[in-house]
């Protein structure tokens, strides 16, 4: 029995995530939840899996979930919450789900508390990689990737020689304006921006997929997660997001993950590795699909994206600016303040007025990621 922290039960990927436990009772136990303030979701969920903690974002929300959970569950709140919740003791696994960078201090206390990782915040490792994989090291912690892409990547390379890899390649679906010239993307709206063809995400993921920032974000996570340089990292468009990442090898052979576009599929891998276990998700048939579509990426129809590779190149606090800027641009999209080609605006404009500086501690982390967020908000 494996028993579960889940850090953002009530996003798209933590729901998903109880949908696994839902179905496996037997070889999973939800010990911890962590949600924001969807109070009603996590004291439903907390009713049905019986967690020994549960976190909420503030005491107001605590104070209502107290009266509808069992008295033997513990219930706590804000940031120190969210850290009892990832360092909890029953913990094997922690999967951090939650969405932005808040899920950085939390993974570090799972780090630090000897979890394994099942990674599903990018921007952990896109604001403070260099610590995190130093310490993950020293600790002795797998991180192991949730995100269908680097699950992809995770699983080719089983069994192989890292010396042997010549190059990954991240697919990605293009998003919700993928068939649209930027001439076209004048005065689009939110609800356009949020209707991603394939993939059934939160609002802040999906915008980012429609602006191509989230591939940007895992361009990052890539170069920390498996220790390739950036050159060595591509990514092209695949718009039936069949194909989920593949690896190119010095002899040329290419190995590819396929599926259904289903999260659960690499939830569920990261829960059960180095296992393997029946699936509720559908089976690919490719007969039924006919054919697979690429395409090559193009910079300058997605400038966020060679954005995020100059960042990620530069290294330091960079990244840590990217990703800070890039929450406070989408928040402000989401809010109708500014437009969606504003995002990429914001970014540039954040980065640009940025001075990098090298990542000595989490300090300089957190002193660059509210600057870039002050900056953004302005921009």
């Amino acid at each position: 029995m494996k028993k579960i922290a889940l850090l953002g039960s009530t996003g798209s990927v933590g729901t998903q995530t109880l949908d696994i436990v839902r179905s496996n009772p037997e070889r999973f136990q939800v010990v911890a939840l962590a949600a924001g303030n969807n109070s009603e979701l996590l004291i439903s969920q907390a009713k049905e899996f019986h967690p020994s903690l549960v976190s909420v974002a503030t005491k107001e929300l605590a104070d209502e979930v107290k009266l509808h959970v069992s008295p033997g569950t513990v219930v706590v709140y804000g940031e120190e919450g969210l850290v009892e919740a990832a360092s909890f003791g029953e913990a094997d696994i922690v999967i951090t789900a939650i969405v932005g960078s808040r899920g950085l201090m939390p993974t570090l206390a799972a780090i630090e508390a000897g979890k394994t990782i099942g990674l599903a915040n990018k921007e952990t490792l896109v604001t403070a990689g260099e610590l995190v994989i130093a310490r993950a090291k020293q600790r002795g912690v797998a991180i192991l990737p949730v995100d269908s892409e680097h699950s992809a990547i995770f699983q080719c390379l089983n069994g192989e020689r890292r010396a042997d890899v010549k190059s990954i390649t991240l697919t990605a679906s293009g998003g919700s304006f993928r068939d649209r010239t930027r001439a076209e993307l004048q005065g689009v709206t939110v609800q356009e921006a949020l209707n991603h063809p394939n993939w059934s995400m939160g609002a802040k993921i999906t915008i980012d997929s429609a602006t191509m920032v989230n591939k940007g974000l895992e361009v990052i996570e890539a170069h920390w997660l498996f220790g390739l340089p950036y050159d060595d990292i591509n990514v092209i468009i695949h718009a039936e997001s069949i194909i989920h990442s593949f690896v190119e090898f010095t002899d040329h052979s290419i190995v590819a993950q396929l599926g259904m576009p289903d999260m659960r599929v690499p939830i569920q891998y990261a829960l059960t590795y180095p296992e393997r276990h029946p699936s509720s998700a559908d089976r690919l048939d490719l007969a039924a699909i006919g054919k697979l579509n690429f395409r090559e990426m193009d910079m300058e129809r997605y400038p966020c994206l060679a954005l995020a590779y100059a960042c990620g190149r530069l290294g330091g606090t960079a990244p840590t600016v990217y990703n800070a800027a890039n929450e406070v641009a989408v928040a402000r999209f989401l809010k109708g303040e500014i437009s969606f080609l504003d995002i990429e605006r914001v970014l540039e404009t954040t980065i640009a007025r940025h001075t990098v500086v090298p990542v000595s501690g989490l300090d300089v982390i957190q002193e660059a990621d509210g600057w870039a967020r002050s900056a953004a908000a302005k921009g």
